[in-house]
């Protein structure tokens, strides 16, 4: 899918008055509120309506809030002036965004299963060289039993993460959590039902002293 298909993609499915995937935070990024602190700087990766990003920004935190669909940005700029919180959200293509380098105390990506696996391991690589040393990386995603639960997610098996996936991608970040399971979600109308979930919170390392 070229840029222009992909945004003219997600404009369609982000086109209603309604948020597709909700106004509520994630399930997996709200269990994560004792990790975070006000004044944190927080990266949302393809944070579609921004009901992540303005979740956190309702934490104290700076966020920066990106993705490709410019009807997507705009509902997300509406959701935080409704909340009276500040998010700077970006249209943004991830593969040729000028990604900042060692800028963030956060970078979150929840149910960014839209690369596949070339693409995936470059966003992979821009989101760890995004984060400041001792950084935290929240990471959720459908695991390939999801295909047989058909409530969401891509149909693309290889688009889905198992934990030696993720394992080998963040080989190189300290993995505080990686649990696989099984849940019951509710999202807007995009993510309904029992749901093959993964898990993912890991610390990037502090540099060497000296």
């Amino acid at each position: 899918m070229t840029p222009d298909e992909a945004r003219a993609f997600w404009d369609g499915r982000y086109g209603g008055e309604s948020y597709l995937f909700g106004e509520q935070p994630n399930a997996f990024l709200a269990r994560q509120a004792d990790r975070l602190r006000p004044g944190m700087t927080a990266l949302a990766v393809a944070d579609g309506e921004g009901r992540n990003g303005v979740w956190l920004a309702r934490q104290g935190l700076k966020v920066t809030s990106t993705d490709i669909s410019p009807r997507a940005v705009a509902k997300a700029r509406a959701l935080a002036a409704r909340h009276g919180v500040e998010v700077d959200a970006r249209l943004a293509d991830l593969e040729t965004w000028d990604w900042p380098v060692e800028a963030f105390d956060l970078v979150v990506g929840v149910f960014i299963q839209f690369a596949p696996p070339d693409m995936r391991d470059r966003l992979f690589e821009r989101m760890k060289q995004a984060l400041k040393p001792g950084g935290l990386l929240l990471l959720e995603g459908y695991r390939p039993e999801q295909l047989a639960y058909g409530t969401g997610g891509p149909s693309q098996v290889e688009n889905l993460y198992t934990e030696a996936l993720l394992r080998d991608a963040f080989a190189d970040m300290e993995a505080v959590s990686l649990v696989s399971y099984d849940a019951e979600i509710e999202e807007g109308a995009g993510h309904v039902g029992p749901s093959a979930l993964i898990d993912l919170v890991a610390t990037k390392p502090d540099r060497p002293a000296g």
